[in-house]
Order: structure tokens, then C-alpha cells, then sequence
């Protein structure tokens, strides 16, 4: 018994490690590129930029543009960390997000590869997939590295690897995501046709998880089709709560943190997911943070809770926030912004007083 506890804990310092090698080298520029955004939409909302002009084009392309190509930055950092062929590594990405790709199978559409079917599924942003396929290509250089010869080793070994590792990421890695979120979409219409307070618990627990594995994208087309077509949407109101629970989950982090840089890093990745953009608190620390992850989780339920009972709607596409609360004026609109408000503390709190278990493993 002793054995087996020990052993699940290295797995899990194994997981956190390997989690904390690939996302702190770019956690500053993830922060850096969700406050720059952020700043950038707030002007644009207020007149002081206008959206068609080069100063928002550029510095929105600069800063939306990190978190589209953030499958290229994490090939990188994953190379490194399991000691990977850095350019092979790169070949993933820049396959996953080739324009062409790209416009069939994040647009409904599937491809034929291999005899099989390589089904849509979104590659911009997405962190699963190419870490999945990181970590394959390490297994696939190993006999690679140790049966080639050197003379063709240089040319064979990138084609035996895209070989191997490419059909696996369209055809299973980059479709998880998709599947995951398709089905928890369907499921939150179940149970928000039942009872829209469990729909708004439901939601507001699990959406940053799917942010993670990409499930979160699968709720973008259904939102925009439900304002099309309703003039509203029930969906993204029940959503801001779990942002701000990141919020108050960081803050409480940047606080126990005994490290300088630690505590950098959560009290930044607080800032940003104020701002609205919760990447930096997910990958720079509630995820190595289960605890605090949970904790933030469950501020976002009582923030999705509080959103449903006052039946709250977004009459245009916007991720929740303070900031893009304009989109959200309509029904229960006072209700979406106090659900953001107390899911903050919430997070702050029940992530606080586990300092005592939290400080063995921080």
C-alpha cells in the first residue's frame, strides 16, 4: 500500500514537471500576449482605436496571433523537454495549421488519409494535440537514432517520422478534443433543458478543463449559431464565473508561493485572467496545482449557478469578462456580472485555506 501511494506520487510529480518544463519557457510571453490583447479590445470598445485601422490590425495579429500559433511555441519547448529532433517536432504544427488543412477540417469538414477518415477538429490554439504527438515522436526517433545509418539518417529519419506521427495526430490526437467537447455541448442542452441551474454547475466546472484539451472551441460555432438564429445565446454567460475562479485560484497561489518567480508568474496569470484570458493561470499554475485547479473549478460552478438562475444572455460572441460584459446586457445581465464577482473570492478562499496541504508540494 505504502508502494503504490509512493508510486502515484511520482507519477504525479513526474506529470507536473513535465508540465512545468514545457509552459513556464513561455508563460511570460502567453501572459504578455493576453494583456496586450485585452488592452487592445478594451480601446477598440471604448472609440479610442478604431478596429479597421494598423494599429489595432498589428498589435491584435501580434497578440491573437501567439494563441493561434501556440501549437508552434509548445513543439518547441516539448522538444526540449523529452529530448526530441527540434525541427521534426516543428513539422507537427506547422502541418496541424498549413491554411489548406486548416480550411477543411476546421470547417465541418472531414479528409480521407490512409484509407481512413481524418474527421474536423480544431489545431489553432490547441495544446493536446501536439504534445500527444511530441511525446509519440520520441518513441518513433528512438529506433530511428539507433538503426539508421548516419549517411541517410539526416533526410530518412523526418519522413519515417511524419510517416508514423502525422496519421496519428489527424486521425486520433488532434480529434480528441473535438469529440470530448461535441459531447459535453450535447449533454449541457440535456441538462439545460432540465433544470438551467444544474446546466450553469455543469458548465462552470468543466469549461477550463475543456479549454485544455481544446474542447472549448466545440461551443464557438454553436454560440454563433444560436445568436444568428435566437438573437441570443445561454451558453458563454454560464462561463465567466469559471474565469474569475482562475483569477481568485492565482491569486491565492501568488500568495502562498514561497519563490520570487512563482509568485511572479500567479500573481500575472491573476492579471490576465481578470482581463479575461485564463491560458497563463491554467499552464503556469492551476494545472500543477490540482487543488487550486479544483478550487477554481468549483467557483466557476457557483458563478455558472448564479448565471442560470437568472437565465442570463450574450446577444453577440464575446468570451466572457468585466471587459466584454456590453455583450452581455439583456436578461440577468446584473446577475452574469455578480457571478463573475463571487465566483473570484470563492476561488481566493477555498484555495487559501488549503495553504497547509498546499506548501508541501509548492
Amino acid at each position: 500500500m505504502e508502494n503504490t501511494e509512493k508510486s502515484k506520487k511520482r507519477i504525479g510529480k513526474l506529470i507536473v514537471d513535465n508540465i512545468t518544463g514545457i509552459f513556464v519557457p513561455i508563460i511570460n510571453y502567453l501572459t504578455a500576449a493576453s494583456i496586450l490583447k485585452s488592452v487592445i479590445v478594451l480601446l477598440a470598445g471604448f472609440g479610442v482605436l478604431d478596429t479597421a485601422g494598423g494599429v489595432y490590425q498589428i498589435f491584435y495579429a501580434v497578440s491573437d496571433g501567439f494563441f493561434y500559433f501556440l501549437p508552434v511555441f509548445l513543439a518547441i519547448t516539448a522538444s526540449k523537454q523529452w529530448k526530441t529532433d527540434m525541427y521534426i517536432s516543428l513539422l507537427i504544427p506547422v502541418a496541424m495549421l498549413y491554411p489548406d488543412l486548416v480550411a477543411i477540417l476546421e470547417n465541418g469538414k472531414s479528409l480521407s488519409l490512409l484509407g481512413l477518415t481524418a474527421q474536423p477538429a480544431i489545431y489553432h490554439s490547441g495544446v493536446i494535440p501536439v504534445l500527444l504527438a511530441v511525446g509519440l515522436l520520441h518513441f518513433v526517433e528512438i529506433p530511428c537514432d539507433k538503426f539508421l545509418p548516419g549517411a541517410i539518417k539526416g533526410f530518412l529519419k523526418p519522413i519515417i517520422c511524419c510517416l508514423v506521427v502525422l496519421p496519428f495526430t489527424f486521425l486520433l490526437f488532434g480529434p480528441v478534443g473535438s469529440w470530448i467537447g461535441s459531447g459535453l455541448t450535447k449533454l449541457f442542452f440535456l441538462l439545460y433543458d432540465w433544470n438551467a441551474v444544474i446546466a450553469g454547475i455543469f458548465m462552470g466546472f468543466l469549461i477550463q478543463p475543456m479549454v485544455v484539451v481544446g474542447g472549448h472551441w466545440s461551443i464557438v460555432p454553436v454560440s454563433i449559431s444560436s445568436i444568428a438564429t435566437n438573437g441570443y445565446d445561454v451558453i458563454l454567460p454560464l462561463l465567466g464565473g469559471a474565469v474569475y475562479g482562475q483569477c481568485g485560484a492565482c491569486l491565492a497561489m501568488g500568495i502562498l508561493y514561497r519563490e520570487k518567480e512563482q509568485k511572479t508568474i500567479a500573481f500575472q496569470a491573476a492579471l490576465s485572467a481578470a482581463l479575461g484570458v485564463t491560458e497563463p493561470s491554467l499552464y503556469g499554475v492551476t494545472l500543477k496545482t490540482p487543488r487550486a485547479m479544483i478550487s477554481a473549478c468549483i467557483a466557476g460552478a457557483c458563478g455558472g449557478a448564479i448565471a442560470g438562475i437568472a437565465g442570463a444572455h450574450c446577444t453577440s460572441f464575446a468570451f466572457p469578462s468585466f471587459i466584454t460584459s456590453v455583450a452581455y446586457v439583456g436578461p440577468g445581465f446584473v446577475w452574469f456580472l455578480v457571478s463573475m464577482a463571487v465566483a473570484l473570492p470563492i476561488g481566493f478562499v477555498l484555495t487559501i485555506i488549503q495553504k497547509k496541504a498546499l506548501m508541501k508540494n509548492i
